[in-house]
């Protein structure tokens, strides 16, 4: 029997470990539902309603959003009693939140200086042909994003890709098909 696993953090206040609201897909202009509201309470309380953790309620939104829609971050405002210009402050200076919506699957592309010399420019370029999109775009259907960072730190491992958080050390175009295939063949 397989065991599956459930990402938990501790609250704050109880030391309970609760588990992130299932992924959703939030289309821009949505309005805020009941069940939306729902998931942001629970991201709150893992988050033990508290300003401080601003960041990891950002993040856990993300988690569940794929993005910062507009009228979470609003509701976040709210809940914690922070000015929305704070939110966007925090939303807007971390390169790995987005305001913009993000595909189902998610490409990153390290161009680091050591990646970059190892061919990654190369991989960007792949992988716009493959997807028929820009580095920073997402697919129509929403299935697809490719985005490129400066350095994530592994430069030993370069060319690096990460695809839905799981990192491709030294990886080659041969490679990057193989990672890419099911998402491209819509598994």
């Amino acid at each position: 029997m397989e065991a599956t696993t459930t990402q938990t953090i501790p609250t704050g206040r109880t030391g309970a470990a609760i588990p992130l609201p299932p992924k959703r897909v939030v289309r821009p202009g949505e309005p805020f539902s009941a069940s939306d509201r729902q998931a942001l309470d629970v991201i709150l309380d893992r988050n033990g309603r508290d300003p401080a953790g601003l960041l990891a309620i950002l993040q856990d939104v993300q988690d569940v959003t794929k993005y910062l829609p507009r009228r979470w971050l609003q509701q976040v405002a709210l809940a914690l009693g922070l000015p929305e210009p704070r939110i966007y402050r925090m939303a807007t200076f971390f390169r790995a939140l987005s305001l913009e919506p993000r595909g189902e699957h998610v490409c990153t592309v390290c161009l680091g200086t050591a990646c970059h010399v190892r061919g990654a420019p190369r991989l960007v370029e792949k992988v716009e042909r493959d997807f028929a999109l820009r580095a920073g775009e997402t697919t129509k259907d929403m299935r697809f994003t490719l985005e490129t960072v400066n350095c994530v730190g592994a430069c030993a491992l370069g060319p690096l890709v990460i695809v839905d958080g799981k990192y491709h050390g030294n990886i080659t175009s041969a490679k990057l098909d193989k990672v890419l295939k099911p998402i491209r063949e819509g598994a």
